[in-house]
């Protein structure tokens, strides 16, 4: 027989592997079993699945593998934080992160080796997009800081967030397996209320999120409310214009009644001035919305400054006046690279 390329067996459901078993003389429920050391017990090699007998172990030894990831170089910042440098089975490298707080850890993943978008600001966009992660893959990230969250922090984790490294809804269907295999009680059984998931905003992709019902958060890296000004800091905002993201914003509202967070950075120059903040109020006013202003971290060049204090409460001041949620963010893990946008900076 030909050397065939062995099939990652997590691409396979478990009705799949049930079959799979029924067709090479064996029970259905083997498939249960097999299913279950991959996801719920995150097995990394066959050799670990004991309840099997040796000849299956061998059998599914010879037709798969299991595609899972590394943690090349884990990171500690005096603050807590901590960085993974994840590396994938074709040697690509992706980075996520443990952000712990008194109360809860959050992890921030990656959905893409690099990045579909072109925001000038972000040290992701600079590499180019290599390609989607997987739905394992994205799940393995996950998995990973969950651990390293009850070895050095005494708690499983409780909170996730996309926004690492990638464009989520460019990779859309691999997220949203992902999110199955982490909310699944097979899974990690975690609440999809937990899950934010955030975007540089693509309108077609909010609506069909809308239309799937998803029951994980949404968040927008929103940054201006001024179509010349967005375009400028995110030259895709030329193809998807605010009036598109409001429409499929206000379409997601309508069809989920799910408050909408925007993620907001204030930059020297460039959107510090009252009329940037008027503009943002006008934007959130068609529905319940949260505002987070985030530090920003610089990623070397000097173009994007961090704004004054005083710009900062004149936003605070004003979406509050608006009876409009806002919350100012302080950065965490900026020593080792770990801040929101610093992803790949020295990779």
């Amino acid at each position: 027989m030909d050397t065939i390329k062995k099939k990652d067996i997590r691409a396979l459901t478990k009705e799949q592997l049930r079959e799979f078993f029924v067709a090479n003389g064996d029970k259905a429920f083997r498939g249960n079993q097999v299913y279950e050391w991959l996801w719920q017990k995150g097995a990394h090699s066959f050799e670990e699945m004991t309840n099997v007998s040796k000849e299956t172990r061998d059998m599914l030894e010879n037709n798969f593998v299991i595609n899972h990831i590394k943690v090349d170089v884990m990171q500690r910042s005096n603050d807590g934080t901590i960085k993974n440098a994840v590396r994938l089975h074709d040697d690509l490298v992706v980075e996520s992160v443990l952000i712990p707080t008194k109360t809860r850890s959050t992890a921030c993943v990656s959905s893409q080796v690099g990045c579909s978008l072109d925001c000038k600001f972000c040290a992701t966009s600079r590499l180019k997009r290599m390609r989607n992660l997987n739905p394992d893959e994205i799940y393995d990230q996950v998995v990973a800081i969950d651990n390293e969250s009850r070895l050095y922090f005494n708690r499983p984790l409780s909170n996730i967030v996309f926004m690492g490294m990638g464009e989520p809804l460019m990779n859309y269907n691999n997220v949203l397996k992902a999110i199955d295999k982490i909310t699944s009680p097979e899974g990690l059984g975690m609440s999809p209320k937990r899950i934010v998931v955030s975007t540089s905003g693509v309108p077609k992709m909010i609506r069909k999120m809308a239309d799937d019902e998803v029951k994980f958060k949404l968040a927008v890296s929103l940054h201006s409310a001024i179509d010349e000004i967005r375009t400028s800091i995110m030259p895709f905002n030329a193809n998807f214009t605010l009036t598109d993201l409001r429409q499929s914003l206000q379409y997601w509202y309508a069809k989920t009644k799910s408050r909408i967070t925007y993620e907001y950075v204030i930059w020297k120059g460039i959107n510090d001035s009252q009329k940037d903040v008027d503009a943002l109020v006008d934007f959130c006013k068609f529905a319940p919305s949260k505002v987070n202003l985030i530090e920003y971290n610089p990623i070397d060049d000097g173009e994007f400054q961090q704004a004054s204090n005083a710009a900062i409460d004149m936003y605070v001041n004003t979406l509050e006046q608006h009876n409009i949620a806002v919350t100012v963010r302080r950065s965490r893990g900026k020593d080792i690279d770990a801040a929101c946008g610093q992803l790949a900076n020295k990779a």
